[in-house]
């Protein structure tokens, strides 16, 4: 893609900017922001990754995850912001998913163990799970609020903080899970993936682009999966206090 193409896709943030001022939403800024910084992050790493491929320093790729799963955590730990503790345990779920997936994608070879491959499935990884994660916490909150008194009453008559959590916390990870799965009941159907269009746009036999994508819809599932149990199991006790009582606000 030539740059004057690139810069002539400009016409679309244009459209949503004049859809904007026309309905007075008042999004122009955040669109304009938005536009930027997207821009320049990617550009950003596209330089450092094509840097990164192209050296055989390992530490290199291992910060590049490292900040990937730190910026995740991040986000989606603004879902909970008044909850202690919350982006360290996203920050475990997510490096737990994201070592289980490459450890299984690479002992049994699956892809190679080149930055080329295990970066971008790395990302691809963790952002499914950032997105997750922030779903199960959004869930959460409203979970907890709905179902204050039914948990409130179950540890009054003795049941463990686990106990008196679990129906929420299951109905918490389920719905965490609902977009992933649903992205692969219509796969193909309603939408052609990111990665199996790039390749195409790019000259890949079509067949070669689907197989890379089964084997990213089977990650994306799994991370989900994993992500949100682990979560879900090694942060419930934050919603209560020191004493067990449910925190106020859910």
């Amino acid at each position: 893609m030539s740059n004057l193409a690139l810069i002539s896709t400009l016409v679309f943030v244009v459209v949503t900017m004049l859809v904007s001022v026309w309905q007075k939403l008042g999004l122009e800024k955040d669109v304009a922001i938005g536009t930027i910084r997207s821009a320049v992050q990617l550009l950003l790493v596209g330089y450092v990754l094509q840097f990164v491929f192209h050296t055989d320093r390992p530490w290199f790729m291992v910060l590049i995850i490292g900040v990937m799963i730190a910026v995740a955590s991040w986000n989606a730990g603004q879902r909970a912001k008044g909850v202690a503790g919350i982006r360290l345990r996203i920050a475990v779920a997510i490096t737990a998913t994201e070592a289980i997936t490459m450890t299984l994608l690479l002992g049994f070879g699956i892809i190679q163990p080149t930055p080329q491959y295990i970066i971008p499935i790395s990302g691809i990884t963790i952002g499914s799970a950032m997105i997750v994660a922030g779903l199960l916490l959004n869930q959460m909150k409203r979970e907890l609020e709905a179902s204050r008194g039914e948990i409130e009453a179950l540890l009054a008559l003795g049941a463990t903080l686990r106990q008196a959590i679990q129906q929420s916390l299951k109905r918490s990870i389920k719905s965490s899970m609902i977009p992933t799965i649903d992205g692969m009941k219509t796969v193909g159907l309603v939408q052609l993936p990111g990665m199996m269009t790039g390749m195409i746009v790019a000259g890949a036999n079509p067949v070669e682009a689907v197989r890379y994508q089964i084997l990213i819809m089977f990650v994306l599932s799994s991370s989900a999966a994993i992500t949100g149990m682990l979560l879900g199991l090694i942060s419930y006790k934050l919603w209560f206090t020191r004493d067990g009582r449910l925190r106020p606000g859910g």
